[in-house]
């Protein structure tokens, strides 16, 4: 097994065309590998990364001798382009990236947060545990540029978030469920014992669009969840605890199907992100997640599902500063048009985003008799 020793940095690309939009980390030969890939040749991916052509030349020369395997097909007269190795190699990486970019994203936000309390006591930090998400990724970067806050957001299963917040490990966490969940429902009994009214407050914040993220053109026509029972398709599901598979599961049981009839269905990925790469990397047909995740990757979305992202805290959380900021976030127009125009989300019904929510009322599971007179 050949180790590899590559160094990354944090550094956001300036121009979209000029970087992998999909890597959260940056590194230099990676990035001239899909300069290459994407423009289809050296003199090409010079101008997008803004080197000379002797210095990407040389570059991927020195690498291809360290690393002992040909990166380009040097063909005189011909357009450079990548090898099966360095193709291979970009891949592998992206894969990586995908299946990591929880921990990444909880890493940036680890060094955000020591910086900021370390230098600007006028900014305001909160702690999130959260199911993933691209939209919460969205809103830390927003609120951190325009309204000092900043989220120190860790991506876990919805499950641990919210029993983060009940051992103290966090002041936020954020789950999903379809709209208005019925009793008697797999979402009851996994959340239901976990959130107590008057203890427990919801603070409204997106409504999301779940469905089967599938192969451009949906070569398989999958257009519903029966579809996966009834064809050959290779499947890829969430981990145990996650919203996504608590909601899965829940369609399948209202559908009368069994997981059991799913190929890949015990065959998970830790992220919506990461799901949508190994569709994309074609080591699976289709997953459920989210459209964001689908679009980011050149994937078609078939749409199964609206479902509402909450954000909870404890009561006695209201009124801290940094709970107070994000409220006012979430109600203001820039990130709610920000948010809107991400693929598959729109903000929490009217006049909700931000607000103060009833526990009870939200997810109708409490039903308390009427004292009669």
């Amino acid at each position: 097994m050949h180790r590899l020793l590559f160094h990354y940095s944090f550094d956001r690309p300036t121009d979209d065309h000029a970087q992998d939009a999909h890597a959260v980390l940056r590194n230099p030969l990676l990035d001239l590998l899909f300069a290459v890939q994407s423009s289809g040749s050296i003199s090409a991916a010079s101008r997008q990364l803004k080197l000379s052509y002797r210095h990407v030349w040389g570059e991927l020369k020195r690498w291809e001798n360290e690393l002992g395997h040909e990166l380009l097909i040097w063909e005189k007269g011909q357009a450079g382009r990548l090898s099966e190795f360095g193709t291979k190699l970009l891949w592998a990486e992206r894969q990586a990236q995908a299946r990591l970019s929880s921990q990444i994203e909880a890493l940036r936000a680890d060094l955000e947060r020591a910086f900021s309390v370390a230098f600007d006591d006028q900014q305001h930090v909160l702690t999130f545990y959260a199911s993933h998400d691209d939209a919460l990724s969205a809103l830390r970067v927003h609120a951190a540029q325009h309204h000092q806050l900043h989220l120190d957001v860790r991506f876990t299963g919805s499950v641990d978030a919210i029993r983060a917040l009940n051992e103290g490990r966090c002041v936020m966490a954020g789950f999903h469920t379809v709209r208005q969940p019925q009793c008697g429902t797999l979402s009851e009994r996994t959340y239901k014992p976990l959130l107590q009214p008057g203890l427990h407050k919801i603070i409204g914040f997106a409504t999301r669009t779940q469905g089967l993220m599938v192969a451009p053109g949906n070569p398989l026509q999958l257009h519903t969840l029966k579809d996966l029972t009834t064809r050959p398709v290779r499947f890829v599901n969430r981990t145990l605890g996650t919203g996504t598979r608590v909601l899965l599961d829940e369609m399948l049981a209202q559908q009368g199907l069994e997981p059991g009839d799913i190929a890949g269905y015990a065959l998970t990925e830790p992220s919506h992100a990461a799901v949508a790469q190994a569709i994309a990397g074609g080591q699976a047909d289709t997953g459920l997640g989210i459209e964001a995740a689908a679009r980011a990757r050149g994937l078609d979305f078939v749409p199964l599902v609206e479902e509402d992202y909450h954000l909870v805290c404890l009561k006695s959380a209201l009124q801290e500063p940094a709970v107070m900021a994000l409220c006012n976030v979430l109600r203001s127009t820039p990130w709610q048009e920000h948010l809107d125009r991400l693929p598959g989300y729109r903000t929490a019904p009217p006049q909700t985003a931000g607000q103060v929510l009833s526990l009870n009322k939200t997810l109708p599971w409490w039903r308390y008799r009427q004292v009669k007179h």
